[in-house]
């Protein structure tokens, strides 16, 4: 049933792919039809990209989380804080990510201990965090040109070939990692038949509290690799870092196919939903649409996409 979903599901989100990029190729030939512009989107799609992997785990749980944008804020803080204290990109970097995996970890916690639902939960904890960020930060940024003089620095956002980003490249490798894990590890499977029936998955024998908490660490764990990602190539840290990514990894995920009461989805179709997403408002602009059609055409094209699934799925 899962392998049917995903091969139904990948051909219709690279045929929606294909069909919006040839209009942007018709529309606007001069952008795109050179390489300076996917050279951009190389450089900004992976932090999206990178939430919107890890999300895709807990929407097939059949849960959701919107604190993410939050605890990519908290942890960018973090590191920004820690590489100011004590010089290390390193330190910053692992601060960064146990902050996330905290944060992670409580989330999983409210919702498998106590039983909180996961967006009631997940709605306070946005606040939490990003309160606790515009506490701590005092509304006041943090420089940090100095990184570029780190050796980690054009390791994780250096250019190579020609100018090809390195947080693509990494986005691009963990992306196959989680396609992987999501198709073919075991970890896959079981949150798989979690979304599909946490009760009969318990049965089976699968330490479903456990797999969700997992689900939870990790999208912690991603939100502090976007913020280092992030914080890395623009080099400063603001209070909001992190909004504005929430309803965009949300859409790539939905547009992807993967379904909101959990039990199916398609990795692969995330990683299409993020191309398609992360280069929409660009090519509605080239093309010479007025930008603010961006948010009609986003819901246009989730409303077709997500319709598309329903019928395929129905025959």
């Amino acid at each position: 049933m899962f392998g049917l979903f995903r091969n139904r599901i990948d051909l219709s989100i690279t045929l929606i792919f294909i069909a919006l990029y040839a209009v942007f190729i018709i529309g606007a030939p001069d952008v795109y039809l050179r390489f300076d512009i996917y050279r951009s989107f190389m450089s900004t799609l992976p932090y999206m990209g990178l939430l919107a992997l890890a999300v895709t785990f807990i929407v097939t749980l059949g849960e959701i989380d919107l604190s993410f944008p939050s605890v990519m804020g908290v942890s960018a803080w973090t590191f920004g804080t820690v590489f100011v204290a004590t010089g290390s990109m390193g330190l910053a970097m692992v601060g960064c990510i146990a902050v996330g995996m905290a944060c992670g970890m409580l989330n999983g916690l409210i919702i498998t201990r106590i039983g909180v639902p996961s967006i009631v939960a997940t709605i306070g904890t946005m606040f939490l965090w990003r309160g606790m960020v515009n506490v701590l930060a005092q509304g006041k940024g943090i420089a940090l040109v100095e990184l570029t003089g780190s050796p980690l620095y054009p390791i994780l956002v250096g250019r190579i070939w020609g100018g090809i980003p390195m947080q693509f490249v990494w986005f691009t490798i963990i992306a196959v990692l989680m396609i992987l894990i999501y198709r073919r590890h075991v970890f896959g499977a079981h949150v798989l038949f979690v979304g599909d029936n946490e009760a009969s998955a318990r049965m089976m024998g699968i330490r479903t509290v456990r797999v969700r908490m997992t689900c939870y660490v990790l999208m912690g764990a991603m939100s502090g690799l976007a913020a280092i990602f992030l914080l890395s190539e623009v080099t400063y840290f603001w209070p909001s870092t992190g909004e504005g990514f929430l309803l965009p990894a949300l859409a790539a995920v939905f547009i992807g196919g993967t379904s909101v009461f959990g039990g199916r989805g398609s990795m692969y179709g995330t990683l299409i939903g993020v191309f398609i997403i992360g280069s929409l408002e660009a090519g509605i602009v080239a093309m010479g649409v007025q930008g603010f059609y961006t948010q009609l055409i986003y819901g246009l094209i989730i409303t077709l996409a997500v319709s598309i699934y329903a019928v395929a799925m129905r025959r």
